[in-house]
């Protein structure tokens, strides 16, 4: 829990929001804009009347709850609420402050706003990380108006936030970052005197990886700016050792550069990418991406796009997803949209499943593209997932009725003196191994759970069934 400098408008809160304009801050914190007119995307809230600008500009007490990927501007919104407004600002996270810090930091806004009528903002970084009570004891100072809330998360809230914090907050969904926009933050930092200062040159290509890498994330662009212009400089300074004697007209070269005050060093395509070795994939396994990755993946494997269902694979094993999380989806999805179209996919999956068990990763990422492809090209069928969930439907609904007399139990004493079983039929005894009776309650003689496609393997069961329940109902003759 931090608290800034005493004085309207001060913003000298230490922890993430803490003043680093000096030279050793990361380039991603020094560059953090001060107003929202500094701040890149995020569009749809930066217009004029916005929550945003009744929070800052019209001095109204609205609290808010941040939501979105990384890198978007949710710290940034909170640090430039910090800047703009006249409240006494105060910093908790959700990783070291717990519930007894948090009363505390409401009861000392109640008081001063008592006592001086002054303003708190409470600015609560990962709100997610919060455990219900730590959650529970923030209602408090937010229904009452005792401090202005402002709440950043990467995962969706309806999942990670409780329903009366969400009720009394109002909800902003920052989005992932345009290209256009990562690349102006980029080329503003380039120039910015708080930043690089004009003291490079980022060619074109090296500019489009970085933007491509970002993948609208801000923060990562300018981590990676930051870490190429490292790799820049390291070039710079291993051709200076170089023992070969300058001559006169490129030293009298450099000095016109720098008289006329252009880059000295130059980030280059291969620069960048020594900098920046491997993509960092757009995923958070902990936050709202990972279900939004896992149900990409699984809706390809169910729309059979075999590449799609690999790509997001792909990106889930980047990400460090337990193999073993994956390998209990395909098991499933194998039933919920295969089924008997392909018998076999079942038996794929729970063997990619006990594989992974078996030789973990890195090797299991190949069993697990293994079954991917087989369930993805496999022929689909849910008509296994919409006859249990009709024949649960109907039991939920209190259709249940009793077991037919000729199906009850008759091996306890008495049973059949009550009828059990007396005129039950032995399925071997009856020809084609199948008997006509009723097997269903009476209230449900005529329901029909199981309806069988004409996908792969299950158009054979859909034949053999439509046979099969006509005998046992009674509605065909018995021919081979």
């Amino acid at each position: 829990m931090s608290t800034p400098g005493e004085g309207p408008g001060r913003s000298g809160s230490t922890g993430s929001l803490a003043d680093a304009g000096h030279a050793a801050a990361p380039l991603a914190v020094r560059m953090r804009p001060r107003t929202l007119d500094e701040l890149f995307g995020q569009d749809q809230l930066k217009a004029p009347g916005s929550p945003l600008h009744q929070l800052i500009e019209g001095d109204r007490s609205l609290s808010l709850l941040l939501w979105g990927p990384p890198g978007t501007g949710k710290t940034t919104i909170a640090s430039i609420v910090s800047r703009q407004t006249e409240r006494r600002f105060v910093e908790a996270s959700a990783v070291s402050a717990g519930v007894k810090e948090v009363r505390a930091a409401i009861d000392e806004a109640r008081s001063r706003l008592v006592r001086t009528g002054s303003e708190t903002v409470l600015f609560v970084d990962e709100v997610h990380r919060f455990s219900k009570a730590q959650q529970d004891a923030l209602l408090p100072g937010v229904e009452n108006r005792w401090v202005t809330l402002v709440a950043a998360t990467t995962e969706n809230p309806f999942f990670s936030v409780i329903s009366p914090l969400l009720s009394r907050s109002l909800l902003l969904r920052l989005e992932s970052l345009t290209d256009a926009d990562v690349r102006a933050v980029l080329e503003r930092a380039l120039a910015d005197e708080r930043g690089l200062a004009a003291a490079y040159d980022l060619e074109e290509e090296a500019l489009e990886h970085l933007v491509r890498l970002a993948g609208g994330d801000a923060r990562r662009a300018l981590t990676y700016l930051e870490a190429a212009a490292g790799a820049a400089e390291t070039v710079e300074r291993t051709e200076e050792a170089d023992p070969t004697e300058e001559t006169e007209e490129s030293e009298e070269s450099e000095e016109g550069e720098r008289a006329r005050g252009e880059p000295r060093e130059v980030i280059t395509l291969a620069a960048a990418e020594r900098a920046v070795d491997r993509a960092a994939v757009r995923y958070d396994r902990q936050g709202d991406q990972h279900y939004d990755v896992v149900s990409a993946f699984i809706k390809s494997v169910r729309g059979s796009d075999a590449d799609a269902a690999l790509h997001y694979l792909a990106r889930m094993i980047e990400a460090g997803e337990d193999p073993r999380f994956i390998a209990r989806r395909l098991m499933i999805l194998a039933s919920e949209d295969i089924g008997l179209a392909d018998p076999s996919a079942l038996q794929t999956a729970v063997a990619a499943a006990q594989t992974v068990q078996l030789i973990g990763m890195p090797e299991a990422q190949l069993t697990l593209a293994h079954a991917t492809v087989a369930l993805a090209v496999a022929p689909k069928s849910n008509a296994i997932t919409t006859a249990i969930s009709d024949a649960l439907g109907d039991v939920r609904a209190g259709r249940i009725g009793q077991v037919p007399p000729h199906l009850r139990d008759a091996h306890y004493s008495g049973a059949k003196k009550l009828g059990h079983g007396s005129s039950y039929k032995y399925a071997h005894d009856e020809p084609f191994g199948i008997a006509e009776q009723q097997y269903l309650p009476d209230e449900l003689s005529d329901a029909a759970y199981y309806r069988p496609t004409s996908h792969g393997a299950e158009a054979g069961v859909q034949e053999r069934w439509e046979r099969v329940r006509r005998i046992i109902r009674g509605e065909a003759p018995r021919r081979g």
